[in-house]
C-alpha cells in the first residue's frame, strides 16, 4: 500500500484535521516522503531511539506511535532530536503520529480501550479540549469495589511492575467511571461535575490528592504508558485488516 493512501486512511478514521488547533502534537505523517510502498508497519506508544531502532531492525517501512517527535515545531535537529530522527532516515522508516485524535476516538482510542476492559456501558465522550473530547465516561454493569477495579487494572495493564496507585476517596463501590489516560488528572474537576465516582488516568500531580479528597472522588493512577497502549494496538488491528504485515514494539516505562 502506498504511504499516502495508508496515512490518508488513518487521518480520516481519526479525524486528524479536527485536532489541528487543539493539539501541540504535529499529528499525521511526521517523517517520511510523500509516496513509498509500505508492506510492514511497526506500532509503539513512544517515538524514541529504542522504538525507532527496533522498528528498523524488524524491517518496518513505517512506525506508528502515540507520542511523536514534534510538539509545536522542531527548531534544531541536534542532540536527542537527531538521535531519534537520524535512524528513521538512515533506515528509510517513515513515522506517523496520532496523539489527541487517538486519545479521543470513541471506539479505537485509549480511553475506549480501558472502557472495553471494564465493560462500561452507556458511554459518552469525556474530557473537553476545545470542541473535542479526549476521554470517555461510562457506567459499570454492576458496582465495582475499589480494590477489585484496582486488581483488574494491575492484572491487565503493562505497568512494568509498578502497580496501580489509588486515591481512595469515593464510595466503596464504583459505578460511574470517567477515563482519561496519560496526564488526565487535569480533568478531575470535570469528572466531579459529571457525577463520576472515579477517574482512571495515568499519572498524578501533588494537588490531585487534596482535590480528590475534598471532592469525594476515587482516582486510579495506572501509569501513563500503561494506559496508552490501547490506541496504537487498535491502529495495528486496522493495518492487519488492510493486509499489511505488522509488529508491536513494547517499551514500557513504568511511569
Amino acid at each position: 500500500m502506498d504511504l499516502s493512501e495508508l496515512t490518508a486512511r488513518y487521518d480520516e478514521e481519526l479525524r486528524t484535521s479536527d485536532f489541528a488547533d487543539v493539539d501541540a502534537s504535529a499529528n499525521g505523517l511526521q517523517v517520511g516522503p510523500d509516496h513509498r510502498e509500505v508492506e510492514h508497519v511497526a506500532f509503539a506508544v513512544d517515538a524514541a531511539e529504542q522504538t525507532v531502532e527496533t522498528a528498523a531492525d524488524r524491517g518496518a517501512d513505517l512506525l506508528v506511535t502515540h507520542h511523536g517527535l514534534s510538539w509545536g515545531g522542531i527548531e534544531r535537529v541536534t542532540g536527542r532530536q537527531y538521535g531519534r530522527i537520524a535512524p528513521l532516515i538512515e533506515n528509510d522508516v517513515a513515522l506517523y503520529v496520532s496523539h489527541l485524535p487517538l486519545d479521543g476516538h470513541q471506539e479505537l482510542g485509549n480511553a475506549a480501550g480501558i472502557a472495553d476492559l471494564l465493560g462500561l456501558e452507556d458511554r459518552e465522550p469525556f474530557g473537553e479540549v476545545g470542541p473535542e473530547h479526549v476521554g470517555q465516561r461510562g457506567t459499570a454493569p454492576d458496582p465495582i469495589p475499589t480494590d477489585r477495579l484496582r486488581e483488574t487494572l494491575e492484572a491487565e495493564l503493562d505497568h512494568f511492575g509498578q502497580g496501580v496507585r489509588v486515591l481512595d476517596f469515593g464510595p466503596e463501590k464504583l459505578e460511574d467511571v470517567a477515563v482519561l489516560t496519560g496526564s488526565g488528572v487535569d480533568w478531575l474537576d470535570e469528572a466531579v461535575e459529571s457525577g463520576a465516582d472515579a477517574l482512571i488516568t495515568g499519572e498524578g500531580k501533588q494537588k490531585a490528592y487534596h482535590e480528590a479528597r475534598e471532592a469525594g472522588l476515587t482516582v486510579f493512577l495506572a501509569g501513563h504508558y500503561a494506559t496508552e497502549t490501547f490506541g496504537v494496538r487498535s491502529l495495528q488491528s486496522l493495518a492487519d485488516d488492510w493486509g499489511l504485515e505488522t509488529t508491536y514494539i513494547d517499551a514500557p516505562t513504568g511511569l
